[in-house]
């Protein structure tokens, strides 16, 4: 069995959605952790812009690959490159996500509920499943997939059907990954994030839609406290895993009815 931690050079991962936000902060953390770095994403401007930045602040390598999670063939080409490039993979991070138009269920259009679905859960197994693919592979064999789920795996915010759905769904991901991945030395573990500092949350300081219908300003934190999470998760040996780990806002109001 493959037992070696995931510290050290000459460990290779990709971080999905890693040009900004969260994944940007878990991809700069890897890297300072020694880490080569793969970061993919839609935005080949963000993602050139991001891996040179990180490069410089880390003395990491980061490479920049463009990719959307939610289309087979742009995986199965980001998967070729990360072979072609380092003929392996140690670490997933599936971390892109994008969030809809918070409105009334029946108001939502079949395009918004497409577009997240995508994104959020099929961007995630097919990235899953081209990682099984290099992982059962490769030579040492195994590695680590950690997902980035949600609170809302939990617990939903008034009028976010999809994004809730696709968070709830993520849980069920991970724990079919850890399961079929155990007997390859591939493990899989979820972090559930609660108001992390992002692009997506930016509205959150101002005021979020609570459970009776008002509107509260809730606290956030940085995103690189979710980042060392995932840092830790990371280097533990394979024979052990973090399988679910939330990591939130302390006064945010989650923990008790509303």
């Amino acid at each position: 069995m493959n037992d070696s931690s995931s510290k050290g050079q000459d460990r290779i991962a990709l971080v999905t959605g890693g040009g900004s936000g969260v994944g940007r902060a878990i991809a700069k953390a890897l890297g300072a952790a020694g880490y080569r770095v793969v970061i993919s994403g839609r935005r080949p401007d963000v993602l050139e812009k991001a891996a040179a930045e990180l490069g410089e602040e880390t003395g990491a390598e980061f490479l920049a690959v463009p990719a959307d999670v939610g289309d087979p063939a742009a995986v199965k080409a980001l998967f070729d490159t990360i072979s072609a490039t380092y003929g392996r993979l140690d670490l997933l991070v599936n971390n892109a996500g994008i969030n809809v138009p918070i409105v009334p269920m029946e108001e939502l259009s079949f395009q918004h509920w497409n577009a997240i679905v995508a994104a959020n859960l099929t961007g995630a197994f097919l990235c899953t499943q081209q990682a099984f693919r290099l992982m059962k592979s490769q030579t040492p064999r195994g590695g680590r997939i950690i997902n980035n789920g949600s609170v809302s795996a939990t617990a939903p915010r008034p009028n976010t059907a999809p994004y809730t759905a696709t968070k709830h769904a993520i849980t069920g991901l991970t724990k079919s990954t850890a399961l079929d991945g155990r007997n390859f030395d591939i493990a899989c573990g979820q972090i559930d994030i609660g108001n992390a500092s992002s692009d997506m949350t930016t509205t959150i300081a101002a005021g979020a839609m609570q459970a009776n219908g008002t509107l509260a300003a809730e606290p956030t934190i940085d995103a690189a406290h979710v980042a060392d999470a995932v840092v830790y998760m990371a280097s533990l040996p394979l024979s052990a895993n973090v399988l679910t780990m939330t990591v939130m806002a302390t006064r945010m109001p989650f923990v008790g009815r509303g």
